[in-house]
């Protein structure tokens, strides 16, 4: 997943709106990985049945927090450790999701900088 480099000219719309499609791709992937790791998780360490197990999983990876109450000394770990999880896998999704976009600002506004034969401009 590479982006272009701050000499490359802007990539058109069309060709942006592929790359925002396999960057949140990718985002969903690692957020349906994750679920499916905590959902697994609440059903066989804490003993959920799987509609609750997906639901505690979809709460704590969203940030919500758990539905059911953890009755015992693994099913707390595993809570403490799925949320810390969780927390981190979310952030990243959603920076993975919103590069290309802050990319294509940033990238433009350099562009503006510039004039036509690739000199700096120190006016405006």
């Amino acid at each position: 997943m590479r982006l272009e480099r701050r000499h490359q000219p802007l990539l058109s719309l069309g060709h942006f709106l592929l790359r925002m499609g396999r960057y949140l791709a990718f985002s969903g992937t690692l957020i349906g990985v994750s679920l499916i790791v905590g959902v697994a998780g609440y059903h066989w360490i804490v003993g959920l049945g799987w509609l609750d197990s997906l639901l505690n999983a979809s709460f704590i990876l969203t940030g919500m927090g758990p539905v059911d109450p953890m009755r015992t000394p693994e099913a707390k770990i595993y809570a403490s450790a799925y949320s810390l999880f969780s927390g981190v896998v979310f952030f990243s999704a959603v920076g993975v999701l919103l590069t290309p976009l802050f990319h294509r600002v940033l990238h433009h506004f350099h562009m503006d900088l510039e004039d036509a034969g690739g000199h700096r401009r120190t006016e405006r």
